[in-house]
């Protein structure tokens, strides 16, 4: 496959993934870009490789940590709201997707890197824990801690089977 070819079928799906992980499109696109331009100087590696999409989007999320980790990129956003809409109304749950982005935003970048993984790109904790290089046990463990505290900060009640 030609890296052409790979950006054609694979490039809205890298997109989508940077903005699940960084909450801004804007930003998304240009994390998007500077990794597709790494990946083309060395794409005859990255396409002799058993997956490459794997190998890409390990790219991906290790760019979004390495921004995050520059001291100039850090940003404090507050957008809190003393009134909560009424359940029905498409505000009112566009507010609440709204909220839950931002406790998603806030947590850890491996533990938000996790659950965008799993639950948005539907991946296997085996291929999560090769894009991020490290054992599934680990990648269930990020994906328990983070929904606890999602869990804790939504007051929903810990119980064996409770899902977010």
């Amino acid at each position: 496959m030609t890296f052409e070819e790979y950006v054609g079928s694979r490039g809205p799906a890298l997109l989508r993934l940077a903005r699940l992980l960084t909450g801004d499109a804007h930003r998304a696109e240009d994390l998007t870009q500077d990794v597709l331009a790494r990946a083309y100087v060395h794409w005859r590696k990255i396409a002799r490789a058993d997956r490459p999409d794997v190998y890409v989007r390990r790219m991906l999320v290790n760019a979004n940590t390495s921004w995050w980790r520059r001291r100039s990129s850090h940003e404090l956003a507050v957008d809190t709201f003393a009134d909560r809409p009424e359940r029905g109304d498409l505000g009112g749950e566009a507010a609440d997707r709204d909220e839950m982005w931002g406790l998603i935003r806030a947590l850890p970048d491996r533990q938000r890197a996790v659950l965008v993984l799993r639950y948005y790109e539907d991946l296997d904790d085996a291929t999560i824990a090769q894009i991020l290089d490290c054992s599934p046990v680990t990648v269930r463990t990020h994906a328990m801690r983070a929904l606890a505290h999602l869990r804790e900060r939504c007051g929903v009640p810990m119980t064996k089977g409770s899902r977010l």
